[in-house]
This record gives C-alpha cells, sequence and structure tokens, in this order.
C-alpha cells in the first residue's frame, strides 16, 4: 500500500517558521517527482516546489521563493518544506504528493499525502 504521510503543521505567528515532513513508503520512489502543495478554503489546490529524489532540480512557485525550501533525505524516504517568513495568506492545507513527471498541475500527480494543518496568525 502506497502512503505518503505529512507532519509538522500547526499554528505559527506571522514572520515564524515551520518545517513540513512528508514520508512516502509502500513502493520505490525513487524515480518519482516529489511535490509540495496547498490548498486554502475556496481556493485551488497550488504548487509551490518540486523536487527529484536525486536532489537535482528544484522548482519553486513565485510567492514562496526565497522563503520556502523543498529538501529531501533519501535514506528515510522524507521530503521536507522549510518555511520561513510566514504570512497570514500561507494558511492553507499543505500536501505532499509523488508523480512520474515534473508539473505544477494537481492532476499530474499520482500519490497524495492526507495534509497537514498550516494556520499563520497575523
Amino acid at each position: 500500500q502506497v502512503q505518503l504521510v505529512e507532519s509538522g503543521g500547526g499554528l505559527v505567528q506571522a514572520g515564524g517558521s515551520l518545517r513540513l515532513s512528508c514520508t512516502a513508503s509502500g513502493r520505490t520512489f525513487s524515480s518519482y517527482v516529489m511535490g509540495w502543495f496547498r490548498q486554502a478554503p475556496g481556493k485551488e489546490r497550488e504548487s509551490l516546489a518540486t523536487i527529484t529524489w536525486s536532489g537535482v532540480g528544484t522548482v519553486y512557485r513565485e510567492s514562496v521563493k526565497g522563503r520556502f525550501t523543498i529538501s529531501r533525505d533519501t535514506a528515510n524516504y522524507t521530503v521536507y518544506l522549510q518555511m520561513n517568513s510566514l504570512k497570514p495568506e500561507d494558511t492553507a492545507v499543505y500536501l505532499c504528493a509523488a508523480g512520474k513527471y515534473r508539473s505544477s498541475r494537481y492532476d499530474a500527480y499520482d500519490y497524495w499525502g492526507q495534509g497537514t494543518q498550516v494556520t499563520v496568525s497575523s
């Protein structure tokens, strides 16, 4: 059974930081692209950052460049999203996903975690 499990969300004040984790299990993800997305109430799911397991090539959404960093631990099949200088508009459910190809479209990804809530207070 394929599983992606996120953790690390919570409530933080504006300007604060959080690190999200996504651990993959159930199959070999070494050839997959891993991505972090978020979805706020009433809004579309949006891509934030993607990374390959080889670590070659990371892509970021313009609005999070310089604040968010995606990284991976290949030994533990875990992908991280370090989020700094958080803003109230970053409040959303954050989800990780795995897909065969890099894409900003959420429907290009095959596997999804259950999501973790991030709330940024002003």
